[in-house]
């Protein structure tokens, strides 16, 4: 069997119903097992099931218009979502270097990386040139039709690692039942008038979306004691279920004793708070709860709507009387605005809880979702397409500790000792690695697959909505959980030896000096190309590969505007803390295990003023989004040997200049198997017999538009240790755009 095979020529695969999918998602597979076909099978059904639940979801949709509308500002229309989880395989797996062929390059690049949660006065207006309803759904009949021939394909060894074609394929899969809970939070923000319900749907939809009927009035809620212990927290890396990176690692948590909220807390409980005037006390909320209050001017929670004297609650098909016993839904500074509320009001030190104090709650329910016979909570939409009463799943003492809807934490997400991430999904959690997210537990109604895990780890922005609630707990004053892992501490350890290769001379004040007295390499860089532009061109830049972000931020000092790109979410995300002002610490090590600490800032860089001109951006080099174009110069730093294309990076890029602009390139020219396949390479190989010289085939590649205008060596060191340095050239070479050049990929 080929791990390189091509999605190009598959075969159909058979009827979708004969592989037995039941009308209710099936559990999340187990890694292990005895049998590698059997367990094939048992990936096929989960694959082609979570396509036709998210797709039936979707399909709740009246009319293709609706689709396009931006029915959640902080996110993309539902267009996107719709493509996005598709070519999210094929993405993943050309990154892998497990196929070799495209579906259709445009969707894949356009859907690739989108805008998932911003800063609530941070909209997004750009326009996208979104395809038909129609476009998508062929795609992802094609993609499905692919897909399922590469898993009938793919080695299969067991139990599946992380390294296993199969594991990408299980990516692929929990991937897109997030976004099955993504976006039925926004269709429930959709006029009803634009989903189908009621007569219009068939009897299995209306099955599987029907409402929990219950409501009523909930008893009072009590907090019930907790008993000091100490909880680990982690997922080993030899469990049986697929897990994201952050989920990985270990940490303990010392708990003093505590009490806890024996139910969520109700709508009920929380009508009083808005009834005592919560929204207009200002003395309630934290400065980023006043702020984003003051902006959106919020009176209740967003699925509340009034409606004569009181209130409605809209679900995912239908409005009803605000159901007083169901769970509140509403975002973290809300919560947190009715802790302070109800500790006014008792005395008592009420708080939301940690992730570890969930964790002890969540050890007194037995089992997780693989093993369950039943959901004991509603969960994995095994019993409705709602929340529920928040007394109608006890769980022990308590009610809720698993399902309903999510639970809000006060611990912002944070990576555990041992963090790694996966190397073909790193912005999967390292963006929210910024004291900004907070973490979510216990899943919801509709949480699915890895999300119903017990081991699942979840984190939104604390003004974001998601089918989200919260218990409250009291502590006593100063006993506080400890955790380990609550700094906000830059630990990656390429991220760190490129932190220190882009800013070191920044640690003595910016002189430009690095050890063994080599210039700083991407101020050297700039320092070499800026001269090259003329004054009168310097509107629109492209840092393609930039790293940590340091040679964008330089490029700032001359240029209106930079896009800075980079595959790599980790990278990409350091320059994202600097430009909003914040210290980046991390450590280097100095010899053994003696290390080092470090700061940098923009302002100590004298780069403040410039930062905010620089966009950081993920993207792939070789199938950019077409709206990044029209540039006078294209930066792309020692990047062209890590490329799994060279040439065809070189080729796009050309249309992507402005007649008269300028292509800086950069490179030591050292070729890995390991980065590029060898046919790949456009130089330092033979070619017929002859030496091809890297700077050859960039020539032969370049000079039908561009001309050479400017060729140098460039020094640079990457330290290691405090003693062991990597001393490399790298070769610029400077290409200006002929008038005449056309573009090459019209």
């Amino acid at each position: 069997m080929n791990p390189a095979a091509s999605l190009s020529e598959s075969p159909a695969p058979p009827a979708f119903a004969a592989l037995g999918r039941p009308l209710v998602p099936t559990r999340t597979p187990l890694l292990s097992g005895a049998d590698p076909e059997a367990k094939r099978a048992e990936l096929r059904r989960y694959f082609h099931q979570t396509c036709e639940l998210y797709e039936g979801l979707l399909s709740l949709i009246r009319d293709d218009a609706s689709y396009y509308e931006r029915h959640e500002p902080l996110r993309h229309p539902l267009i996107f979502y719709f493509g996005h989880p598709a070519v999210f395989y094929v993405n993943k797996l050309i990154a892998g270097r497990l196929i070799q062929a495209r579906i259709d390059p445009h969707l894949e690049s356009m859907f690739a990386v989108g805008v998932d949660e911003m800063s609530w006065d941070d909209l997004n207006a750009t326009h996208y040139d979104w395809p038909s309803v129609g476009t998508v759904r062929d795609y992802r009949r094609e993609l499905r039709t692919r897909i399922d021939a590469f898993i009938q394909s793919m080695p299969l060894e067991l139990p599946i690692r992380q390294d296993s074609p199969a594991w990408v394929i299980l990516m692929g899969i929990e991937h897109e039942r997030i976004h099955l809970e993504t976006s039925s939070v926004i269709m429930r923000q959709m006029p009803l008038d634009e989903l189908r319900r009621g007569a219009e749907l068939s009897d299995e939809e209306r099955r599987l979306w029907a409402s929990c009927p219950a409501h009523g009035t909930p008893p009072p809620n009590e907090w019930l004691p907790v008993p000091a212990t100490t909880v680990q927290l982690g997922k080993r890396t030899d469990d049986e279920t697929y897990g994201w990176d952050n989920e990985y690692g270990t940490d303990e948590a010392h708990l003093p004793a505590f009490r806890a909220g024996r139910r969520l807390v109700s709508n009920a409980e929380f009508l009083e708070f808005v009834a005592a005037g919560g929204y207009r006390d200002d003395t309630l909320w934290t400065d980023e709860g006043r702020g984003w209050l003051h902006y959106t001017r919020a009176e209740h929670p967003k699925f509340w709507m009034p409606r004569g004297a009181g209130y409605v609650q809209r679900n995912l098909l239908e409005e009803v009387s605000l159901p007083l016993d169901w769970p509140v839904e509403v975002n973290c500074l809300e919560a947190q605005a009715y802790c302070a509320w109800l500790a006014g009001r008792t005395g008592e030190h009420v708080t939301l809880p940690t992730e570890a104090h969930w964790q002890a709650l969540r050890e007194r329910v037995p089992g997780d979702q693989p093993t369950w016979t039943r959901a004991p909570g509603n969960i994995n939409l095994e019993h409705f397409a709602s929340s529920c009463p928040v007394t109608m799943f006890p769980q022990g003492d308590f009610c809720d500790v698993v399902g309903n809807v999510w639970q809000w934490t006060r611990t912002p997400i944070m990576p555990f000792k041992g963090f790694e991430v996966h190397p073909l999904y790193d912005d999967f959690s390292v963006p929210t690695f910024d004291g900004r997210h907070n973490l979510i537990k216990g899943g919801s109604w509709i949480s699915t697959g890895n999300e119903a895990l017990a081991s699942a780890r979840y984190a939104f922005r604390r003004h974001f909505f998601q089918h989200a609630g919260f218990r409250t707990i009291i502590e006593e004053p100063g006993n506080a959980a400890v955790t380990a892992g609550s700094r906000l501490y830059e630990t990656d350890q390429l991220v760190t030896q490129y932190l220190d290769f882009h800013y070191f001379d920044a640690l003595s004040g910016g002189a430009g000096s690095t050890p063994l007295g080599v210039p700083n390499f991407p101020q050297a860089c700039v320092a070499a190309i800026v001269p090259h532009v003329s004054a009168a061109r310097r509107e629109r830049c492209l840092d393609i590969g930039c790293s940590v972000g340091r040679s964008a931020f330089e490029l700032a000092r001359y240029f209106a505007h930079v896009d800075a790109i980079d595959f790599s979410a980790r990278f990409i995300q350091a320059g994202v803390r600097l430009q909003h002002g914040d210290e980046v610490h991390y450590e280097v090590p100095m010899e053994g295990e003696l290390t080092a600490s470090r700061a940098i800032t923009l302002e100590r860089l004298g780069l403040a003023d410039v930062g905010g001109r620089v966009a950081f951006l993920q993207g792939d080099a070789c199938n950019l989004k077409p709206l990044f174009t029209d540039y006078d110069l294209v930066f792309a730093g020692n990047l062209i040997d890590r490329l799994y294309d060279p040439a065809l990076f070189l080729t796009a890029i050309a249309a992507r200049i402005r007649a008269g602009g300028h292509l800086a390139i950069t490179s030591p020219y050292t070729w890995l198997e390991e980065y590029t396949a060898k046919a790949k390479w456009i130089g330092g190989r033979r070619e017929h017999g002859e030496p091809l010289s890297t700077f050859a085939g960039l020539s032969r590649a370049l000079e039908p538009s561009f001309m050479l205008v400017a060729r140098e060596d460039i020094p640079f060191v990457i330290r290691e240790t405090a003693r062991k340095h990597q001393y490399s050239i790298a070769e610029l070479t400077i290409w200006r755009k002929q008038p005449d050049a056309r573009r090459s990929t019209e």
